[in-house]
């Protein structure tokens, strides 16, 4: 037998005889306990990271010189470690740690060697340091979500191989039967990241691509790394814990089917309506603009799904911390998906293209949905991991507060200002800038939406620190709080679950 027969045999739980073919979730939370610690302790350290270089950034969109004579803060370079430390440092890492811990309780499979799956999360989180500290120094690309420097990527890829690899392993050696719909999401996103990552560095870094093909195979991966690793990942998470906490089944299974297809279908396309006006043939940018439209599928019945399940049971979504988490995120989604197909329509893409709106809509969908769900799922994972309780329902209530108020000022901020700035941007008798105080310009009329901006992001940065405290407190707290009893609920409700 080959060694890699070898290795597969050796993990198929159904070759022993003597082992239940279920697992007890217990017995795969005890499993999935070290590498899914290790993964979210990684993922709010780069959460934290992350926002020091997001408040730096917007700082000197509005103040210039703040910082000016730090060479490795540049605005490029501040605003690309931003960006990668909270795509591959904590939205990763968060989906490594909820995504495989949601698959492995829904497959009911052994997890064996999961100290592979250690060694590769550190890998992984090796190479984000090493491209970190390479933007920072200067290497960056010019490409929009792959700034880390190219000699990064192999590491990169070669460690999701090994975590990646688990959670199809898992679903390889599922507890047969039903196959629950936050499995196909999840199953989805795995094989999609690898190809979208695989494809965007070969055709652009690797081996580059002639004229427009980048741009377009640039925002191809940078549209679908949000739709088809970050969006599937954030659904399976609502569908897995919204049902959990409630006590009741989803509402219906034909429109997860549903919604699951269709945004299979509609989604790969619909990032090339971020390059209207472009050098790009006519029909890609019609068949771009039609898929996006069409993204009201999946939007409206997943939308559906989610109210018609958590109908009727408003005091539990309010008092636990998980689902006042994820219905937030849940009613973001839905919002964050109607903007982005209004967007791609010509008339409207004419004002908001090159405009901080396209920036205020990202962060709702990356942070008010995506960030805001896994913060829900991370709430309700860490008590059945570590056997005991978040020791502070006030700093989870600071948390939800600063990140709700502070995801809401920068998305609606931004795009009221980026709505302004694109139609001075259409009118010639606006200046860019002006030598004349009293001159209405471009600047002058952005600057104050910039510096609500900055006020967002203070009120997230002391959201993620109360976080960050109430995680470690948990973690390696005094054994008062190990033991202390019930679940901890921001509100006074019958039942259990939070």
């Amino acid at each position: 037998m080959s060694p890699l027969l070898s290795f597969f045999s050796k993990i198929d739980p159904q070759g022993e005889t003597t082992v239940s073919p279920k697992v007890a979730l217990s017995e795969v939370d005890q499993q999935m306990r070290l590498p899914a610690i290790m993964f979210i302790t990684c993922a709010i350290l780069w959460l934290l990271v992350g926002t020091l270089f997001a408040i730096i950034a917007s700082f000197k969109l509005h103040t210039p010189d703040f910082l000016a004579n730090w060479e490795f803060l540049t605005f490029g370079r501040a605003r690309s470690a931003h960006l990668n430390a909270m795509a591959y440092g904590w939205s990763n890492n968060a989906i490594f740690g909820v995504g495989l811990w949601i698959m492995a309780r829904l497959c009911k499979a052994k997890i064996r060697y999961s100290g592979m799956l250690i060694l590769a999360g550190i890998f992984w989180n090796l190479a984000v340091v090493i491209g970190i500290l390479g933007i920072l120094t200067g290497g960056l690309t010019s490409v929009e979500w792959l700034e880390m420097p190219p000699q990064v990527a192999p590491l990169l890829a070669f460690s999701y191989v090994l975590i990646g690899m688990w959670g199809i392993l898992m679903f390889r050696f599922r507890e047969r039967g039903h196959v629950y719909v936050s499995q196909w999401y999840i199953l989805g996103a795995l094989f999609w990241f690898p190809w979208l990552y695989v494809v965007a560095q070969t055709m652009i870094l690797f081996e580059p691509a002639r004229g427009t093909i980048q741009a377009l195979t640039n925002w191809w991966f940078a549209h679908n790394v949000l739709g088809l690793w970050m969006t599937p990942m954030g659904l399976a998470t609502i569908y897995y814990l919204m049902p959990k906490v409630l006590g009741r089944p989803i509402y219906s299974y034909y429109l997860s089917l549903l919604g699951f297809w269709s945004l299979a279908l509609f989604y790969n396309w619909a990032g090339v309506h971020h390059l209207i006006g472009g050098p790009i043939p006519v029909w890609l940018i019609s068949c771009g603009i039609v898929a996006s439209v069409m993204m009201v599928i999946p939007v409206v019945v997943t939308a559906i799904n989610h109210h018609m399940t958590a109908v009727g049971n408003a005091r539990a979504c309010w008092c636990s911390p998980t689902m006042r988490f994820i219905v937030f995120g849940a009613m973001s989604y839905t919002l964050a998906s109607f903007f982005g197909s209004w967007m791609a329509l010509r008339d409207v893409n004419v004002v908001t293209h090159f405009t901080q709106f396209t920036v205020g809509h990202a962060h709702h969908g990356v942070y008010a949905f995506f960030a805001m769900t896994m913060f829900g799922g991370i709430y309700f994972m860490m008590p059945r991991l570590l056997a005991r309780e978040w020791p502070s329902a006030k700093l989870i209530k600071v948390h939800f507060w600063c990140s709700g108020l502070g995801i809401g000022i920068m998305v609606v901020g931004l795009q009221l200002g980026g709505w302004i700035q694109g139609l001075n941007l259409n009118n010639a008798d606006i200046p860019f800038t002006s030598s004349d105080p009293e001159a209405l310009t471009i600047m002058k009329a952005l600057v104050p939406w910039l510096f609500s901006r900055s006020v967002s992001g203070i009120l997230l940065t002391i959201g993620h620190f109360a976080f960050f405290v109430n995680f470690a407190w948990m973690l390696i707290g005094p054994r008062a709080v190990r033991y202390k009893e019930g679940p901890t609920l921001l509100g006074k409700i019958e039942g259990k679950g939070a």
